[in-house]
């Protein structure tokens, strides 16, 4: 058995996003009560790390730290264990209103590092409000997960840690499939992973793939020892004519995936030692 398989795989689901809605698929969940639901069934099928949105009642994305802290609170009851992971990113607010939640000092958030195009927009980072957003993880204790679109983000990411930016080792995610960034393409992704291997050595990395994307960027990750993102943010449906029922279909399909490449599947309490979070009680 490689090296690869006997690490246990760290299964992020990112549940609901800022963009798709019901008329996408009925199963994203909008209502905290309903992202609390979706969380809790895919916690139990095997994903240690929630990545977090949310959103007003007209389904519309939003950074309201209050509904951050009503998620926040009901994920701590119900997922007992888990890691809370919010989204700081540039759909839900702009400048420092996609920070307004690291105070509630959540396990993890997302960091992108850098500007890159989307579909019909520039994903717009400056260098200020990188640096303001990783100084509010610093201040609350969060560690960043960053958000590579690009390559660059590699670089500035391994930048910003050896300056003392980013204080631990850098969690990089790789986020191919956007329209208009890094396409979903096997070199391009052994690249990556290469890069950090070089850059950041033991350093844990995680892969995400969007769209009709996922699926494939999922098998790569979980086949080169990496860990995976899946969910209803990135991805509606199992396939071109299949919705997703839930979240926790597509998370059962990276557990498939884990099983048929011998790699067991990582508790939430293997997660966070792994990614050198904070540990917690064990759950009753």
């Amino acid at each position: 058995m490689t090296d690869a398989q006997n690490k246990p795989c760290i299964i992020c689901v990112a549940i609901t996003g800022s963009l798709p809605t019901k008329a996408n698929n009925p199963a994203v969940p909008i209502s905290i009560e309903e992202q609390l639901e979706s969380t809790h069934e895919a916690f139990e099928a095997g994903a240690s790390i929630v990545h977090a949105h949310v959103r007003n009642p007209d389904q519309t994305p939003t950074s309201d730290p209050d509904k951050f802290a009503r998620l926040k609170e009901g994920l701590e009851k119900h997922c007992p264990g888990m890691i809370i992971q919010f989204s700081t990113g540039g759909r839900s607010g702009a400048g420092k209103a996609r920070g307004g939640m690291l105070p509630l000092a959540p396990d993890m958030a997302s960091l992108s590092v850098g500007s890159n195009n989307f579909p019909t927009r520039v994903y717009e980072n400056p260098p200020d409000l990188i640096d303001w957003l990783a100084g509010e993880m610093r201040t609350y204790g969060v560690k960043p997960e960053v958000e590579a679109f690009d390559l660059s983000h590699i670089f500035q990411a391994v930048a910003m840690w050896r300056d003392g930016r980013i204080p631990d080792t850098p969690y990089i995610q790789f986020v191919m499939g956007v329209k208009n960034a890094m396409p979903v393409d096997k070199p391009a992704f052994d690249f990556y992973v290469e890069t950090v291997r070089r850059l950041v050595p033991g350093g844990e990395w995680c892969a995400a793939g969007i769209g009709a994307g996922q699926l494939t960027v999922n098998e790569w990750s979980v086949a080169a020892g990496g860990h995976a993102r899946t969910g209803l943010e990135d991805n509606v449906r199992l396939d071109r004519d299949t919705l997703a029922p839930s979240n926790a279909a597509l998370v059962g399909r990276v557990v498939e995936i884990c099983e048929r490449n011998e790699r067991p599947v990582a508790t939430w309490q293997q997660a966070r030692r792994m990614l050198g979070l904070r540990e917690v009680a064990q759950a009753a």
